[in-house]
């Protein structure tokens, strides 16, 4: 529950930010000033309806300074007293996304935080997500056209979200629908690995790791210790800047900021047991890591990376199949988000369910000034541009 602190804090802001009579009291915030709020934050992520560990205190205030410039959260609270965080919402206010005088509220997402999930009180969704909806319609400076990046398409959220929007009189429609690789083993989780990649390609990747004891002794493990995970991570980011990524200039160690975010954001998650660092060793020297990040039953395949000189034994795919039992084996995953694009060519083949994402384009409240027909135009615009440029920037770089 709240602090007394924090209940005044809450109070205070009514005059600041405005109410609406919905039986909650709902307000925007600049992402940076949440802090104090922490506590409150943290104690939502845990009765979430869809847990997201990205919007979690811990990732999302570490990434506020590399990613959060102009970002902010709409929070609904409860009027109770102490007042309890309902709804967390963070998001952006893109002024000219189309190039002309017509702002749009961004859901907040980057590169390394590749899901749009809200955090919403899963007993109370459906209203919490109405008086967000309507607080965004009727609070002056806040766009009234609304676009959520990589929302789940379907399930409770998706339904929850549907039935707002219904009682809020919005409309929607989705852009950008995929599928990215899931773990979510319905049946008997000791055969899932023989079963997805076939007895076949796990007797080559055996026999190939076999072959890589000829380079020396072979161990692996799981790093969840958080006085360890700090030495695991600088592991990582060593084969990342190893690697391609490092070649390209886009290892996180090419940028003190986004290594100081993946530091603080790490070490802070893995103070809350929801961080482990794997990784496949020779003779003690690390050749491939992946750091996991978990939150209220669900993992995250965040980031992999393996020295590149051990290539034809596939480090990657080792790695992939160590982290893959160790979660089938854990009772406390119920699934594990691979974070990875559409159509991998490695990790579609090992995970075998599919979690399906859009981002979801909403305008609240009734049509105003704009048609939603006219701005949705708009948008389908500006991602067949964008597609168009990215064969111009491939010969660019080749």
């Amino acid at each position: 529950m709240p602090s007394s602190g924090a209940a005044q804090r809450s109070a205070e802001s009514d005059t600041v930010h405005g109410t609406i009579d919905t039986g909650y009291r709902v307000e925007w915030r600049p992402l940076v000033e949440l802090a104090p709020w922490a506590a409150e934050w943290r104690d939502l992520a845990g009765r979430t309806l869809e847990p997201n560990v990205f919007y979690e205190p811990a990732f999302a205030l570490a990434a506020a300074p590399a990613f959060g410039s102009g970002a902010g959260a709409g929070l609904v609270w409860s009027r109770t007293t102490p007042p309890q965080l309902l709804g967390l919402f963070p998001a952006r206010i893109e002024q000219r996304r189309y190039g002309v005088a017509l702002s749009v509220l961004v859901g907040w997402t980057h590169p390394y935080g590749p899901l749009g999930s809200p955090l919403v009180d899963r007993d109370a969704a459906d209203a919490v997500i109405a008086a967000w909806l309507n607080y965004v319609s009727s609070t002056p400076g806040l766009p009234k056209f609304l676009l959520m990046p990589y929302l789940p398409a379907t399930g409770l959220l998706a339904e929850a979200f549907d039935s707002a929007l219904q009682q809020t009189g919005g409309k929607a429609n989705a852009f950008g629908r995929h599928q990215r690789a899931l773990l979510a083993p319905s049946g008997d989780r000791g055969g899932y690995l023989e079963l997805a990649i076939g007895r076949r390609k796990r007797k080559d990747l055996r026999r190939q790791r076999k072959r890589l004891t000829d380079a020396g002794a072979v161990t692996s493990d799981s790093v969840q210790d958080p006085q360890a995970v700090p030495t695991a991570l600088g592991h990582f980011l060593a084969l990342e800047a190893g690697g391609w990524k490092g070649r390209a200039g886009t290892a996180a160690q090419a940028d003190p900021a986004i290594c100081n975010f993946l530091e603080t954001a790490v070490t802070a998650l893995a103070a809350e047991g929801k961080a482990q660092i794997d990784r496949l060793c020779v003779d003690g020297r690390p050749i491939a890591a992946s750091v996991t990040l978990k939150s209220a039953g669900t993992a995250w395949g965040w980031k992999t990376a393996y020295d590149e000189s051990f290539a034809r034994y596939s480090p990657g795919a080792q790695i992939l199949l160590d982290l893959t039992q160790r979660l089938l084996d854990d009772p406390g995953i119920a699934r594990a988000d691979s974070c990875a694009a559409a159509d991998h060519p490695m990790i579609n083949h090992v995970w075998r369910e599919r979690l399906p994402l859009c981002d979801r384009f909403m305008r609240v409240g009734p049509d105003g000034g704009l048609s939603f027909a006219l701005v949705q135009g708009l948008e389908t615009l500006r991602r067949a541009a964008i597609a168009g440029l990215r064969p111009l920037r491939g010969l660019r770089r080749g």
